[in-house]
């Protein structure tokens, strides 16, 4: 049974086993609520993604510069969340020239099969040439250390559920300037790239800092926002070194607040 606390989490009641003799206990605890997002582009359905129904006009921009169906937040016109039975659709208006691609995308997803990538034309979408980074500036470890220590007080879904990504903006000086959280770690880097584009700021301007698995779709999108350094605290795949190195990104993975690896430094920004 659940009940809903706040937008972000709810309750589900739950049973503590002990192995170490102790009593076993029972009560509620709290669970980030999951719920599926519709994504609908002038009226026409595109994606649909599971996720945590907060800062969905975050979501909403960030996803949208993310698949490239805009160049930057000017081309978005509007992000409207529309709460639905069971769900969330947030209809987006994009502006004149993006909605130019917008027909030959959602004919290239509807290609897409639940079995996987279907076809050559579909691979090569998929694995797009990436921009390259060109804004260096050099990070010390030292505000890198500072931004992941910084972290963990900034996390109020994951202290409360245990069950969160967070996707942070750090200056390079180490200052969190922006957090955001999602059950998914896609999400949450759609959404962090989405409040840092509808505040007006540059992205070039600072580091992203994610607690997730380093994957090949997070490395992409923090090239295509065009941040020149990203930070996980986990390991990444071999697609995603590939792709940071395709495009010049800086990537540190492991990061720990003793040590982190630095897997593709092409600037040498990092020292």
């Amino acid at each position: 049974m659940t009940a809903a606390l706040n937008i972000a989490a709810a309750t589900a009641d739950v049973r503590t086993l002990r192995f170490d003799g102790a009593p076993d206990g029972a009560g509620p605890r709290a669970v980030p609520i999951e719920a599926p997002i519709a994504f609908e582009y002038d009226g026409v359905g595109y994606a649909v993604m599971m996720g945590t129904p907060s800062d969905l006009e975050d979501y909403g921009v960030g996803f949208t510069l993310s698949e490239r169906l805009a160049a930057d937040a000017s081309e978005i016109e509007s992000v409207e969340p529309v709460e639905v039975p069971r769900g969330w659709v947030l209809r987006i208006r994009l502006r004149g020239g993006a909605r130019s691609d917008l027909s030959e995308r959602i004919r290239l997803r509807v290609s897409e099969g639940s079995c996987g990538l279907c076809g050559v034309e579909t691979i090569e979408q998929v694995l797009r040439p990436l921009p390259k980074i060109e804004r260096k500036h050099p990070v010390t470890r030292a505000a890198i250390g500072c931004a992941i220590g910084r972290l963990e007080a900034l996390q109020p879904l994951g202290h409360a559920t245990g069950a969160a990504h967070a996707a942070a903006w750090c200056g390079f000086d180490g200052a969190l300037r922006v957090v955001r959280e999602d059950v998914g770690r896609h999400n949450a880097m759609d959404k962090l790239i989405g409040a840092v584009a509808r505040a007006g700021e540059d992205i070039r301007d600072g580091f992203i800092l994610l607690t997730a698995r380093c994957s090949y779709e997070l490395v992409e999108k923090a090239v295509v926002a065009g941040c020149p350094l990203l930070v996980t605290i986990s390991a990444p795949t071999s697609l995603a070194v590939e792709r940071a190195q395709e495009s010049g990104l800086a990537l540190v993975a492991l990061a720990r607040k003793d040590s982190m690896l630095v897997v593709n430094d092409p600037g040498n920004m990092l020292s």
